[in-house]
């Protein structure tokens, strides 16, 4: 029996729809590591700086109070200042609350990130919050 030459299918270009979804399929895990891993840095640089401006801020004690034993409170304007002249300092914006008890002093700070691989979604912004506590004793 005669066989017939099958007739063959040109693939031409099969493979590239593959190599493509591949291609962005990596750049996208890739995208993800490296720009996740960058914005639990930022989240870690804020985290820090504000725990330090806190520290700076809760040095700020009221002395007129302090030194005769009536109470070891924060100067709230003092500790404010403090707070915010280490952002600035450190180049960051951020803001600095005092409680009405004086002992207490919360910063928190705000750092943009500007993603590397995944740039098409926008800067990131990663917030610190920290609070200094006056321990007496």
């Amino acid at each position: 029996m005669r066989r017939w030459p099958r007739r063959r299918r040109r693939d031409d270009g099969a493979i590239t729809p593959m190599v493509v979804s591949f291609a962005l399929a990596i750049y996208l895990m890739i995208g993800l590591s490296v720009d996740g891993a960058g914005k639990m840095r930022a989240v870690e640089r804020a985290n820090d700086i504000a725990a330090e401006a806190a520290r700076a801020g809760g040095q700020a004690i009221d002395i007129p109070q302090a030194v005769p034993g009536n109470a070891i409170v924060i100067q709230p304007d003092r500790a404010r200042a403090a707070a915010l002249a280490y952002l600035a300092d450190a180049g960051v914006t951020g803001t600095a609350a005092p409680d009405p008890d004086g002992r207490h002093l919360t910063v928190t700070v705000t750092i943009p990130y500007q993603p590397i691989f995944l740039g098409f979604l926008g800067p990131f912004t990663a917030t610190g919050t920290a609070t200094a506590q006056l321990l007496v004793g």
